[in-house]
């Protein structure tokens, strides 16, 4: 008996890997959270670190196209090797989470927002959230609700599976 390959599944893809530095700002203990319009969830701001760059180049940049202001980065707080399923594709994504502060004089400083952000194919908004309406918000990775917990937490590696 033989059997028909067009009848076998195919492989599933290899899970899509990318790097990407996020930044933990807080403000009068509130933090600093983003989510693109259409979207359900919060997250950290941050986005994908371009090859040639470091994690805290590519967080300045994303500051600085995003909401036109500069940042400061601090000392790494947490490596997370997070598995996760997005638009039914595997994602396997190194984030790399610092410990940031805004520029003296920056909107984020001096204004309460929420902030309109730019990304090239959707809104991007910015808003502060205090740790009593962290615990109510879809925040993902989920292990963040974790993390922002302590307002000057230690380092730690995580590996998350969603």
């Amino acid at each position: 008996m033989t059997s028909d390959p067009a009848a076998a599944p195919a492989p599933a893809p290899a899970p899509r890997i990318r790097l990407r530095a996020a930044a933990v700002l807080v403000r009068d203990g509130a933090v600093l959270l983003h989510r693109l319009a259409g979207d359900s969830f919060w997250a950290l701001p941050g986005g994908k670190v371009e090859p040639g760059e470091s994690a805290a180049q590519a967080l300045v940049r994303e500051f600085r196209e995003e909401l036109a202001v500069d940042i400061t980065v601090g000392r790494l707080v947490c490596v997370a090797e997070n598995f996760f399923v997005h638009q039914e594709a595997a994602e396997h994504e190194v984030g790399l989470y610092f410990m940031a502060a805004p520029a003296p004089g920056s909107g984020l400083v001096s204004t309460p927002g929420p902030y309109a952000g730019v990304e090239p194919d959707r809104r991007l908004g910015f808003a502060w959230f205090t740790p009593q309406a962290l615990a109510l918000l879809d925040l993902r990775p989920a292990f963040l609700h974790d993390l922002l917990r302590d307002p000057d937490p230690a380092f730690r590696h995580i590996v998350h599976r969603a």
